[in-house]
């Protein structure tokens, strides 16, 4: 079994056996009359709300590509965008899902290193909003979840996030000692590659520079005269987000709850922060605990936690495994990325 399907099969046993334990703990005879009075047509404008948060993505991606240079259709960014929510949905914090986006720009004749520089400006737009809202969302539920281990737990992702952060500004500020520091680690671990290896990483080393150097090129580039794409991106990623967010509250209407919005926005960016620890594929585990512990005080009764939760997943996570699936087959079935990815 290759990496890839191991990953997939490792995240859905993940996510069912936490989904299987909420449920066991939490449901009863309530639990079944939300079953039979869920409004249809709540389920159906959250299926509209992540669709929609799919075609603002791919409007992000377009903006900032068009900020330095590279005029690319808003359907292709759109299927980029839905083509990586496979592998990101497998790989811990995402991180395969940011890979294969690079790969698929570079496709459509943008350089690597400014495809990395989109990329990284996306996610650098997410960090700076999930860093903004934090300490407001931190102040709302002060003293609502109690517990020593998720202070931990939300402390440590945010740290991550600070540090994923410092270290992509220290890249941008100093280029050159970040060579310097490949080249240190890369020449430190030569003797255990052997002589024969010897020209390969010469030739790796003078790839990466150059990759380096377009990369610095075009961090820059956005953050100076790409800087209406930054804007455009932040306001594609406020819109994204909210869309994102918003699939709660409507879920909670669904399940004839009060949407409490607020405290479902502020639940939602905790949960954000707590997922981008790499503990476990796709954040699996993870994000059904996390979000039953944060969820609860959503609810009237103990008895729905289990149903939100399978709910919220199966529309955020499952949906865009589904997705992800059949936009690959369309844009990657002549890629080397996937076919490197599954084969065995």
């Amino acid at each position: 079994m290759n990496r890839f399907v191991k990953w997939l099969v490792i995240s859905l046993l993940l996510s069912f056996t936490s989904i299987v334990l909420l449920l066991f703990f939490t449901v009863d005879t309530t639990t079944i009359d939300a079953i039979l009075n869920i409004k249809k047509e709540a389920i159906i404008a959250a299926i509209a709300l992540q669709v929609f948060s799919y075609i603002i993505w791919g409007f992000r991606t377009k903006f900032m590509c068009q900020s330095m240079g590279h005029d690319i259709s808003a359907l292709k960014t759109i299927e980029i965008a839905i083509s990586s929510l496979l592998v990101a949905a497998v790989t811990p914090s995402s991180a395969g899902g940011e890979a294969l986006r690079v790969h698929l720009l570079s496709k459509n004749e943008i350089p690597i290193g400014q495809a990395t520089a989109v990329v990284i400006g996306e996610r650098l737009t997410d960090a700076l909003l999930i860093l903004l809202t934090a300490p407001i969302a931190l102040y709302i539920f002060r003293g609502v979840i109690p517990g020593e281990n998720f202070d931990i737990l939300l402390i440590t992702g945010e740290a991550v996030l600070l540090s994923a952060l410092g270290i992509l500004i220290y890249g941008i500020w100093k280029p050159d000692r970040t060579k310097i520091t490949i080249h240190f680690m890369v020449n430190r671990t030569t003797r255990f590659h052997g002589k024969k290896t010897d020209e390969a990483i010469t030739h790796l080393l003078k790839k990466v520079d150059r990759e380096l150097d377009d990369f610095h090129y075009g961090l820059r580039y956005l953050l100076k005269k790409g800087r209406r794409g930054l804007l455009y991106g932040m306001i594609c990623t406020i819109i994204y987000r909210c869309a994102l967010y918003s699939i709660l509250p409507v879920i909670l209407v669904g399940l004839n709850q009060p949407p409490q919005i607020v405290l479902a926005f502020t639940a939602q960016i905790l949960l954000t922060i707590v997922m981008i620890i790499p503990a476990t594929p796709g954040a699996s585990g993870v994000a059904e605990l996390g979000a039953s512990s944060l969820f609860s005080v959503l609810l009237a009764s103990p008895a729905l936690i289990g149903l939100t939760v399978l709910t919220w997943r199966a529309l955020t996570y499952y949906t865009n495994i589904v997705a992800g699936s059949f936009v690959s087959l369309k844009v990657l079935k002549d890629a080397d990325f996937l076919n490197n990815s599954i084969q065995k």
